[in-house]
């Protein structure tokens, strides 16, 4: 039992110790993290603000619409299903499905202010996967 539970340690300890990378991981994380600010910048600035505040700008007043759909929506089916009229039913998962949509189309529209006003569109030589793959093909294995 001792060595079941010196084992477990053992094995919680490895999963909680972080690997240092070598210098070689770090400049190819580095180039990564570079080639991704320069193929979409709008998506580094957003993700680099960290404000959430931001992302969800101009969205909550359709996500509140979509959740109030999708409330009435679950209360008309259910009243079809009590009441054992289909059509009650269905009308309240249409209303369900609208809600969702609204929902779905409100998160994922561009928002507005979300990024800089100096950021320009990088212009696309290949593209950041077309960029990886060539090395990953590239790669020696040592």
């Amino acid at each position: 039992m001792a060595k079941v539970a010196e084992m477990t340690d053992r094995q919680n300890c490895s999963i909680l110790t972080a690997m240092a990378l070598s210098d070689r991981e770090r400049r190819l994380l580095a180039e990564m993290e570079a080639a991704l600010a320069s193929d979409d910048p709008r998506l580094q600035s957003t993700l680099s603000s960290g404000d959430t505040a931001t992302l969800l700008r101009g969205k909550s007043s359709s996500l509140l619409k979509a959740g109030a759909l999708v409330l009435v929506g679950i209360a008309t089916l259910f009243t079809g299903l009590i009441s054992q009229i289909p059509l009650i039913g269905i009308a309240g998962f249409l209303v369900i499905l609208a809600g969702l949509l609204i929902a779905i189309r409100s998160l994922s529209a561009p928002v507005q202010g979300a990024v800089r006003k100096g950021a320009t569109k990088a212009p696309r030589n290949g593209g950041l996967s077309a960029r990886l793959q060539e090395r990953w093909d590239r790669r020696t294995f040592e």
